[in-house]
């Protein structure tokens, strides 16, 4: 049987796509560096094999996948090439494989992984789904009508996909290292839209959305009373959010979801528009938000004694600003502690005002060190500079969590794309062990 080995395997696409491979059947296998990411514990539960990076790891009648964070000169692909193996990028090998189903790419600035899962769970209750999820989830079937994948944007990946179906939650600046501002980030976008099959669906909130320009329909979705799809009424408790859904000013359905904040409204919104497209029923729609239990490191929480510690991925300023949002929702009367890393030094540094406005809305703010990427030089810049904007602001590290400790009754979110989850599990296992004295 033809092996497939993923060079980067525990990348938050490689490792899905590995899943999703192994699922339908292929022999899969793939090498990464030791270090533990949360990615690689769903290839674990397959009995996939992560091997370390070595060029005879290669042999000559493999396909190799290749991670797209790794150059051609990497030991392992010049391998492949001189045994004449067959090379494959991450985003082609996936952009071909899209072809066999219908397929939903979910791309946006933020909220992609987010609504990708809500999306994947909601088109399930209807017919087969194969998806890949930015959190490191996969699943794959061969007999999926539908294909759901998280598309990003980052180094215009997204363009070797041409989906059937295009949600676009948002465009903001992000990736300062790759894109030249917003206006490089609306291009690639725009770009994207020509690749669209069937219909585009997008947040019309959004003011760069509603210039996009397509040779298929662009449905809106949002809270603006000009979209196609509105959310009204809307009413939030500490238990999630009910709001009712107007399609062109006609009422269609009220829906309940057991989330949290605006942005959890505008995913919902964008999954129901392509369900109503799609002629999938209200009632298939809410018995399945119903079931929905979220995706990894999207406010995923963790109760220690009176202490309520949520791991999020929030790594830009729009971001932060979300996960506050849905704090104060679920948990109005506690204080609410932000555990912030900076991911690399380039966004840090372009939205050091911006990250300092968002975190204000914190009772009490914890910085770590900035998390760099390799890609990057480091600069003059340091997690002081991010400080001195931030008002009662306290710098820890992990080894000294005490400062922590004060807090009771609290609500703390460790946010970042980085590898903050050191500081939730130091922190969670300090209270345990007080628990335990």
């Amino acid at each position: 049987m033809n092996t497939m080995h993923f060079t980067g395997i525990k990348g938050s696409g490689m490792s899905p796509l590995a899943q999703i491979m192994h699922d339908m059947g292929k022999y899969v296998q793939g090498s990464d560096i030791d270090q533990h990411f949360f990615t690689e514990d769903r290839l674990r539960e397959r009995g996939i094999e992560i091997l370390p990076f070595d060029p005879e790891n290669i042999k000559e009648n493999m396909t190799i996948i290749a991670g797209n964070a790794f150059p051609d000169d990497h030991p392992e692909l010049l391998r492949a090439k001189e045994l004449g193996a067959t090379i494959i990028r991450y985003h082609t090998f996936l952009g071909d494989l899209l072809k066999q189903f219908v397929s939903v790419a979910i791309t946006g600035a933020h909220g992609k992984t987010s609504t990708t899962g809500l999306m994947a769970h909601v088109l399930a209750g209807f017919k087969p789904v194969s998806y890949l999820i930015g959190d490191g989830t996969g699943y794959g079937q061969e007999s999926s009508h539908f294909f759901v994948l998280e598309a990003c944007e980052y180094r215009r990946h997204f363009l070797a996909y041409h989906p059937d179906y295009a949600i676009m939650t948002n465009i903001d600046f992000d990736h300062p290292d790759y894109f030249g501002g917003i206006d490089d980030v609306f291009q690639a976008f725009e770009e994207m839209a020509q690749q669209v099959k069937k219909c585009i669906i997008a947040c019309g909130d959004d003011a760069y959305l509603q210039r996009i320009q397509a040779p298929v329909p662009v449905v809106y979705y949002g809270f603006g009373p000009e979209n196609d799809f509105q959310a009204r009424n809307i009413v939030k408790t500490p238990e999630g959010t009910t709001f009712d859904v107007v399609v062109r000013n006609e009422f269609f359905h009220t829906f309940t979801l057991p989330m949290y904040g605006d942005h959890a409204i505008l995913n919902a919104l964008g999954v129901i528009s392509l369900c109503h497209y799609e002629n999938i029923s209200a009632d298939i729609i809410q018995r399945q938000f119903d079931s929905y239990e979220g995706v990894k490191r999207r406010f995923t929480e963790t109760i220690v004694g009176s202490r309520v510690l949520i791991d999020d991925y929030a790594h830009h300023p729009t971001e932060i600003s979300a996960t506050l949002q849905s704090a104060r929702q679920k948990f109005p009367d506690r204080e609410v502690i932000a555990v912030f890393q900076p991911h690399t030094f380039s966004r840090t540094e372009t939205f050091l005002q911006e990250f300092a406005d968002s975190l204000d809305g914190a009772d009490k703010v914890y910085l770590c060190d900035i998390f760099g990427s390799a890609r990057e030089q480091k600069g003059e810049l340091t997690i002081q500079d991010l400080a001195d904007k931030i008002d009662g602001v306290k710098l820890i590290e992990v080894g000294d969590l005490s400062p922590l400790m004060d807090h009771e009754d609290a609500v703390f979110l460790f946010m970042g794309a980085g590898d903050v989850t050191k500081f939730h599990e130091e922190f969670e296992r300090l209270l345990k062990m007080q628990e335990t004295v």
